[in-house]
């Protein structure tokens, strides 16, 4: 999609990024598309850390895609940052049409630019579409991720 535009989300765009991360199974099941507090608060620390970006891909000036990117300061790897992409959205009906390739594309390509020395993400294990989508992207599932909710 060449008309893709991609830049750092503001304020205004809060609504939006949140009415993506419920627009999907899982989004659904534990995110809401109001704004509240809770949503304000962690939007303004995300934009206030020089390590952390919350992107959005727009067409037509609509916010269609996002995702977050978390520089990570590191011992391994000879002291290199690694770059945590999370929250990877497309709005369904783009799902397929290239979006969530540019928007990935572009991520890796900042992570390169700021010298990291490895992207990681995580994805569900149900989300087998998302699997082939960042196999196709080179990722590899070399690791075993593991959660505990608090």
């Amino acid at each position: 999609m060449s008309d893709l535009t991609i830049r750092e989300a503001t304020r205004a765009d809060l609504p939006a990024l949140l009415a993506l991360l419920a627009d999907d199974v899982l989004g659904r099941g534990r995110d809401h598309v109001e704004v509240d507090e809770a949503y304000e608060r962690a939007f303004a620390e995300i934009t206030a850390d020089p390590r952390n970006q919350q992107i959005v891909a727009e067409l037509d000036a609509e916010p269609v895609a996002c995702l977050q990117i978390t520089y990570i300061p590191g011992l391994g790897r000879h002291g290199a940052e690694r770059a945590l992409i999370e929250s990877v959205r497309v709005r369904s009906d783009l799902r397929g049409r290239g979006v969530g390739r540019q928007l990935m594309e572009w991520a890796v390509d900042q992570a390169r630019q700021r010298g990291c020395g490895l992207v990681q993400l995580t994805t569900d294990k149900s989300r087998a579409d998302a699997h082939r989508f960042y196999r196709s992207l080179g990722f590899v599932a070399s690791h075993e991720g593991m959660k505990l909710p608090l």
